[in-house]
């Protein structure tokens, strides 16, 4: 709507920093809920999104519950999903494989994110912890994304 451009990056603060730089970006955030700021010195900051959403508050004059329950309807997601794998990355080629052709766009920024009409996921390798992490999302179809993310889980658990 303010004609930004997303820009994907590497999951971890230096890496969101770094392409922050590199982009002259003006906010980067994470799934994580860390957010960062260029004219905070790009340093993460959750008093600055908590101030933000209050005045998104006070101008829009809806509770916080009804905005968020708005966007969550337009955007289920799955939320991270951490799993403990003997073997990450033929899990992790498991998963592509499965999806391959039906996949509408592959994007290996952080780890594997496939795109599809009316659903993605991101599954990777935790940078900090013997984990991979599933995130999955539909287009206003909760039910998609608890089937797709059953699927998924299934597909690393093989």
């Amino acid at each position: 709507a303010a004609g930004g451009t997303p820009v994907m990056s590497k999951t971890g603060h230096a890496f969101i920093k770094e392409r922050m730089r590199t982009e002259d970006a003006i906010y980067g955030g994470e799934m994580s809920a860390h957010h960062y700021f260029r004219d905070f010195a790009y340093c993460d900051s959750g008093m600055i999104p908590w101030l933000l959403v209050a005045e998104l508050v006070c101008l829009k004059g809806q509770s916080l519950g009804e905005l968020v329950r708005d966007r969550m309807a337009a955007f289920p997601a799955s939320g991270e999903i951490n799993s403990r794998l003997s073997e990450p990355a033929a899990a992790i080629a498991r998963v592509e494989a499965h999806f391959a052709e039906e996949a509408q766009a592959v994007d290996r920024t952080d780890g594997l994110s496939m795109s599809f009409a009316d659903w993605r996921f991101n599954l990777r390798s935790s940078n900090t912890e013997p984990v991979v992490r599933l995130n999955v999302e539909s287009r206003g179809d909760i039910p998609l994304m608890e089937a797709r993310t059953r699927t998924l889980l299934a597909l690393l658990n093989q």
